[in-house]
């Protein structure tokens, strides 16, 4: 990959340096929640959350692998909290958002409208799980958005993107 014909995905030096700190910031945001909604999860057990959250970041992570599957290599790297899948694939601007968006959709915005339509132990397990999945999806939401105001022509590999001529 020759780095002089692609840009840094996060141009902002500033940003780029800092994005971590925004990512916690929503983290702690979406952590206390459920505090300033009145909401919280103490009908379901403590191991059965403890379950659920270690489900939820599973699926949440093989969601990301469905996306880029067959494209390219993928390893996974953590430093503290935080997991990231690299791949040298090449990902168009779609197939890109889906990969930082489905696991938020799928795990996230789902089962929060499911919610709407059950009531009780169920009511409050989807709500967990749309919970818990927000918080794990802190870094894809920023990313996602990061990803839209790209130009429609762009790809995307291992945090750059370039602009491709037609």
């Amino acid at each position: 990959m020759d780095l002089k014909d692609w840009t840094p995905f996060i141009k902002n030096n500033w940003f780029r340096k800092h994005y971590m700190k925004f990512v916690y910031l929503l983290q702690v945001t979406i952590f206390l929640m459920p505090r300033f909604f009145d909401v919280w999860f103490s009908p379901i057990d403590t191991f059965v959350l403890i379950l659920i959250f270690i489900v939820v970041f599973i699926i949440h992570e093989s969601l990301h692998i469905l996306v880029i599957n067959k494209k390219g290599d993928i390893s996974l790297t953590f430093r503290g909290t935080f997991f990231w899948l690299h791949t040298n694939a090449v990902l168009s601007k779609t197939r890109f958002w889906i990969f930082m968006s489905l696991p938020l959709i799928a795990l996230s915005v789902v089962p929060a409208i499911v919610s709407f339509y059950v009531s009780g132990n169920i009511k409050s397990v989807l709500l967990f799980i749309s919970w818990i999945n927000l918080w794990i999806s802190a870094s894809d939401i920023i990313n996602s958005f990061l990803i839209v105001i790209k130009p429609n022509n762009s790809v995307f590999c291992r945090g750059y993107y370039q602009v491709e001529k037609n």
